[in-house]
């Protein structure tokens, strides 16, 4: 809209008062006022027309073009401060959880990043990469030690690709070892039958012989 009104040559009245009469006033001075507030006029309802109907009925009232940009200044200026700062608290408060993929929560990091950037506050590369690196969950702590004490700057893209593999490597031991966990339940399970039935078959062959013990005759007591 600024950029409009420079145009037309009317974004001088968005920063200057109306011209005063005076006690006196001579034809002259009557015709420059006149021509001020026809300026005017065109200026303040440029902007109305550019507002939502809702708004134009909230604004139209302001007597002039330099109050109605100072009344739209002081409500939206505040509440793009309010946005940045919901912005940086969103990003100081992000943590990552070991519940989610590591590369799921990157992706909400880079998302908050581009809000703050479109909120006019730049971060630089290398902050981006430190703040990342500390966020990462706690079951990456050895490998978040070893990527704070690497010399060589990395770009975020380089980071992200690093902690791509080390999930893949992640997931990849884990499911080598679910494998070799089940095959060891499976070698247990398998063994179980024969180890019941070897019990079975003893316990089966002691009672046989205390019945035979019974069954067999005692031997008849000698006189003498």
């Amino acid at each position: 809209m600024l950029f409009y009104l420079t145009t037309l040559n009317l974004a001088r009245f968005l920063q200057v008062d109306a011209p005063d009469l005076g006690e006196n006033p001579d034809r002259q001075t009557v015709a420059a006022v006149d021509a001020w507030k026809h300026s005017d006029f065109l200026c303040k309802n440029y902007i109305l027309n550019g507002l939502d109907n809702a708004l134009y009925n909230v604004y139209s009232p302001m007597v002039n073009a330099k109050a109605l940009q100072e009344s739209l200044e002081r409500k939206y200026k505040t509440e793009d401060a309010g946005s940045k700062k919901f912005v940086v608290g969103k990003f100081l408060d992000f943590e990552m959880l070991d519940s989610k993929t590591v590369i799921s929560q990157v992706q909400e990091f880079q998302l908050i990043m581009h809000d703050i950037h479109v909120e006019g506050m730049v971060l630089g590369d290398s902050f981006q990469v430190a703040a990342l690196i500390e966020k990462l969950p706690p079951t990456q702590k050895d490998f978040k030690n070893y990527l704070k004490h690497k010399r060589k700057e990395m770009k975020l893209e380089d980071l992200i690709v690093r902690l791509r593999i080390e999930e893949d490597n992640r997931q990849s031991e884990k499911k080598v070892g679910n494998y070799h966990q089940e095959a060891k339940a499976n070698v247990v399970e398998q063994g179980s039958p024969g180890l019941q039935f070897g019990v079975l078959l003893f316990r089966t062959y002691c009672r046989c012989i205390l019945e035979d013990c019974r069954q067999e005759p005692s031997a008849p007591l000698r006189e003498e």
